[in-house]
């Protein structure tokens, strides 16, 4: 059955989109904030998601790119006040399927949600079929020529022979499930199950139930015995994502899991037995998180039997070009704009932009340059405003002085920005500010989209 997440905050509105929805035959979930709408995201992946532009947490427009970063094959439809057709514009540069007014476009809903529904069958189709599993997570995909790639390539290839298990340290978008997919499929385990579980993903009580299921009764809503991704991924390799989230109480289940093969399901009384690899991955300094109590120092020394740091690709220029060039193709051929060239200077402010999101910034950054490219080749006109005017590097003022504090706050506000795909709520939230308050420095700096 196709899946609808509805995320809004008026109730009486969210209530009835879902049974109209809901009468045509697609199953409908809701959330009335950014934060519920990305826990729905990974708990049930819908298929098409209708979002409001304002919600109590932050903006729904700029929610778009949030949600294709974690789900790139779901159509997103903007729910926009009456009128208000800049939030529609800007929601479609942003990557939505479309817009709809409310209360103006009763009769548009169910049409539009049908169409979504079939780009989204047409890309997962497309998805399939481009690059055969086995391929696609072996250690041959694995781009770069750079010294630091070839050492984590080389200890990853040593690794996954054997059965111990392993943690992936670095920062966010360095690679690090593509990693783990090529440890599985090099092992003895590759024909058995892979189940990847993003451990932030979830509150402390989902996690705890999608991790290790339930008994029928346990608690309000449980109709039935679950099975946890553990026992799905038995005799397989689980990958447990974001490591340092999980709950400190839950962190001793999995410890026990990795001392005895064994744990409790919720409601259950006796222990169920898994033989199951273990890879986890972290973009935290778990010994930090250790002494700061949020982290076990013996799961962690469990988890830690062989640690492999995958580099930031700022560590690694050399791969620039490589990757860039990979995804030119790729994209080019995606969107049929073949045989298209990157121009040298496209090309350098790729190699001088500090690239917080890493790999998965460059590509998100490339695949927008060919949206909006002529034919023949990629301009710096075709690349977004804060690449063309790289920030300055550690050391460089750009003309100010080192002690001008507002010209600190302001590069950081940038560089905490480009870290966040100009996501502003994630930005407040990393800085520890209200969002009104980054809004108005946004705008009291000049940091604003021109």
């Amino acid at each position: 059955m196709n899946k609808v997440l509805i995320i809004d905050d008026e109730d009486q509105l969210r209530g009835l989109l879902s049974r109209i929805i809901g009468l045509e035959g697609y199953e409908v979930f809701q959330a009335d904030s950014c934060k519920n709408g990305l826990k729905q995201l990974a708990l049930h992946d819908p298929d098409v998601v209708l979002c409001d532009v304002r919600l109590p947490d932050g903006n729904g427009v700029e929610l778009i790119a949030e949600i294709k970063r974690v789900k790139p094959l779901v159509e997103v439809i903007m729910l926009t006040a009456h009128g208000n057709i800049p939030d529609g514009v800007q929601a479609i540069k942003n990557g939505a399927f479309d817009y709809l007014t409310k209360g103006d476009d009763n009769n548009r809903i169910i049409p539009l949600i049908s169409r979504a529904m079939d780009q989204v069958a047409k890309a997962k189709q497309e998805s399939q079929a481009e690059i055969p599993m086995d391929r696609e997570y072996s250690f041959d995909t694995i781009l770069g020529s750079s010294m630091a790639i070839r050492e984590a390539i080389a200890l990853a290839k040593k690794v996954s022979v054997t059965d111990v298990p392993v943690l992936l340290t670095g920062e966010t978008g360095t690679g690090k499930e593509v990693f783990a997919q090529a440890i599985h499929r090099n092992s003895e385990r590759a024909k058995k199950s892979f189940v990847a579980v993003n451990c932030a993903a979830f509150s402390k009580e989902l996690l705890e139930s999608e991790m290790f299921g339930h008994k029928a009764g346990s608690f309000t809503g449980a109709l039935k015995d679950k099975k946890g991704l553990f026992e799905e991924a038995n005799h397989g390799t689980i990958f447990l994502d974001e490591i340092g989230e999980m709950a400190f109480d839950l962190q001793a289940k999995l410890l026990r899991i990795l001392e005895a093969g064994e744990f409790i399901k919720i409601g259950d009384t006796k222990p169920t037995k898994v033989d199951v690899r273990v890879i986890a991955a972290t973009n935290r300094d778990l010994t930090k998180e250790i002494g700061n109590g949020h982290f076990r120092e013996d799961l962690y020394y469990r988890l830690s039997v062989f640690c492999i740091p995958l580099p930031p690709l700022r560590e690694r220029v050399e791969d620039i070009e490589v990757y860039a060039r990979a995804f030119v193709q790729y994209f080019g051929a995606k969107m049929k704009k073949k045989g298209l060239e990157i121009h040298p200077d496209y090309m350098e402010c790729l190699k001088r932009y500090g690239w917080h999101g890493n790999v998965r910034e460059l590509r998100n950054v490339v695949e927008r340059s060919i949206v909006i490219a002529g034919e023949g080749q990629l301009t710096v006109d075709d690349l977004p405003l804060e690449l063309r005017r790289p920030v300055p590097a550690a050391g460089e003022t750009g003309g100010f002085s080192d002690f001008d504090m507002a010209n600190i706050e302001k590069n950081h506000i940038r560089r905490v920005l480009q870290h966040t795909g100009g996501n502003k709520t994630e930005a407040a939230r990393l800085m520890r500010i209200g969002l009104t308050t980054l809004y108005r420095k946004i705008e009291e700096y000049g940091l604003g989209d021109k």
